[in-house]
């Protein structure tokens, strides 16, 4: 199992940070290699992905959610093995850290050989890079939010 520690200071407050990470069917917006994520109940994504030519589906189960505060992850069943965390920290009243913390399992020798040679670690801080990119664009304003807890 491999980990990656990452984070992003965006400038909206940490409630509208945390509202738009919430609306995961707009993941494909900024993060690269997301084709499409649907949301089948309040705990449960379906994910297509695309990463380097091989494409990959599977469900991720969210395991916690507390509003303002953090979204946990992990996927069930299937190939793909993961796990995450992105916690929001309120700098000011204007200003989020936004933090990801993931642990992933890499399948087959292109991915363990990609892993050690830091895709997966670029690809979160370029996914990161683009979701303050995508909620700053916005003036501020968030897609949605589901405030409710897991």
């Amino acid at each position: 199992m491999s980990q990656v520690e990452e984070s992003v200071e965006v400038d909206v407050p940490v409630t509208t940070a945390y509202n738009q990470w919430t609306q995961f069917e707009e993941f494909p917006e900024f993060m690269e290699g997301v084709e499409r994520i649907e949301q089948r109940t309040d705990t449960l994504t379906h994910w297509v992905t695309r990463i380097d030519g091989v494409r990959r589906e599977f469900d991720a189960e969210i395991t916690e959610q507390i509003p303002d505060e953090r979204v946990a992850w992990t996927t069930v069943g299937g190939e793909v093995r993961q796990a995450g965390v992105v916690t929001f920290h309120r700098i000011d009243d204007r200003t989020t850290k936004v933090m990801l913390q993931l642990d992933h399992d890499p399948e087959g020798l292109a991915e363990t050989v990609g892993d050690k040679l830091g895709v997966v670690k670029r690809q979160a801080v370029g996914d990161l890079k683009r979701f303050k990119k995508f909620i700053e664009s916005r003036g501020g304003a968030e897609t949605g939010g589901w405030r409710g807890e897991v």
